[in-house]
């Protein structure tokens, strides 16, 4: 029962639908063993607390009874469901089993619904109380989403706010924790329009948690281009395994900068290689147009010089490419040297006006609780607080 409760706990904090805990995974091979140190706590308070109410171990019985029996039943039909979607098993086959196993089952579930009243009313008080949990954190969260995708803003707009003439560029590197993979959070405006700068390299960034163990360093951090490419403003998505840790601060800093040079030398080569083709089919195009129209034949010397007219014009953007990816790669550089800095949104969720009583009661007093009451992000992301800066906005859902 207790590596079943930190089963049920992970799966559904990986779907978004349980508060933030701290999920520590004891196996590099099987992802679903894990150890939650805070459902643990509880479930010690809880087993002290069942046992100075009931008391005796006849009525504990009859709780363990009810969950144990209602468990099978559960089982039985979820494996049903396997055969019928997954096995593609025999209709005939599928049928037997739910009658045979489905009859016994039921017929035990209900004799021991007898004692209800005598303690069995324990593990449906539970199920009631962790699923009033998820659907709050389910529910705001979905709406807290939704909101930020109606009011992201386009990388074009996020470049226009930052080269006002009223924003100034702060030199260092800031990342921008986000959940947003697509559009801008609408934090970044409420940042930009209240502090009125922004540093000379800007990156959002988004951690992911993958299936897998491990992720190599190599394929950890991705990243992408905010248009214009000399702006210096990135959107990085950072990957993770189940059974990898967030490095210290100093690692992570190494090996994000390090990456971020590594992608703006491949773009150059990427960028390099089509820019390579347009020219040469430009030189193409300029050694057709020498084919002359007439009888006439131009003179070798006067094809050569526009030949080498081409061939220097190609060498210089090759140049000037070149050194633009030195400056780029010299910005970051300098940047990091300035020092790093870690932005965060502290959102306060609150209902809109016009809602109902119970969404107002939903959004505004038991989330917020639990909300209050949850592991914070920046310990989470194992981010240092003292480069820490917290973005605050009011979200009216």
């Amino acid at each position: 029962m207790i590596s079943g409760a930190f089963s049920v706990i992970s799966q559904s904090l990986r779907m978004g639908c349980f508060p933030r805990v701290k999920v520590v995974h004891t196996s590099a091979k099987y992802e679903g063993q894990v150890y939650i140190p805070e459902i643990n706590y509880f479930l010690m308070l809880a087993c002290v607390a069942v046992t100075l109410a009931f008391r005796t171990t006849e009525k504990i019985g009859h709780a363990y009874g009810i969950a144990v029996v209602t468990v099978m039943v559960i089982t039985t039909f979820m494996v049903t469901l396997i055969m019928l979607v997954i096995w593609k098993t025999n209709i005939v086959w599928i049928a037997m089993f739910l009658i045979i196993f489905g009859s016994i089952e039921m017929l035990y579930l209900s004799s021991v619904m007898y004692k209800f009243t005598s303690g069995g009313y324990l593990p449906l008080a539970i199920t009631v109380v962790l699923m009033a949990v998820m659907a709050i954190w389910q529910y705001v969260h979905v709406l807290k989403y939704r909101y930020e995708l109606r009011e992201k803003i386009s990388g074009e707009t996020a470049i226009q706010m930052a080269t006002s003439p009223d924003i100034n560029r702060v030199p260092g590197i800031a990342l921008f924790y986000t959940e947003l993979v697509h559009g801008i959070t609408p934090l970044y405006s409420h940042y930009i329009s209240n502090l009125s700068s922004v540093h000379t390299v800007f990156v959002l960034i988004s951690i992911k948690s993958l299936p897998v163990s491990r992720v190599t360093p190599s394929e950890r951090f991705f990243f992408r281009y905010v248009e214009p490419k000399d702006f210096g403003m990135f959107r990085c998505v950072v990957r993770y395994g189940y059974k990898e840790d967030i490095e210290e601060p100093d690692e992570f800093e190494r090996q994000f900068v390090h990456y971020l040079k590594e992608f703006i030398h491949h773009e150059y080569f990427i960028s390099g290689g089509e820019v390579e083709e347009a020219e040469k089919e430009e030189e193409t195009n300029v050694q057709t147009t020498l084919v002359p129209l007439s009888n006439s034949v131009p003179s070798s010397g006067r094809m050569g010089s526009v030949h080498s007219s081409s061939s220097d014009k190609i060498r210089s953007g090759r140049v000037v490419q070149v050194q633009s990816v030195e400056n780029q790669k010299d910005l970051v550089e300098k940047a990091r040297e300035k020092g790093m800095v870690y932005l965060m949104g502290e959102t306060e969720i609150t209902a809109d006006k016009d809602s109902s009583l119970f969404k107002k009661f939903i959004v505004n007093h038991a989330y917020n609780f639990l909300k209050k009451n949850c592991r914070e992000g920046d310990k989470a992301l194992a981010i240092p607080r003292s480069k820490l800066l917290k973005v605050g906005m009011t979200y009216e859902l």
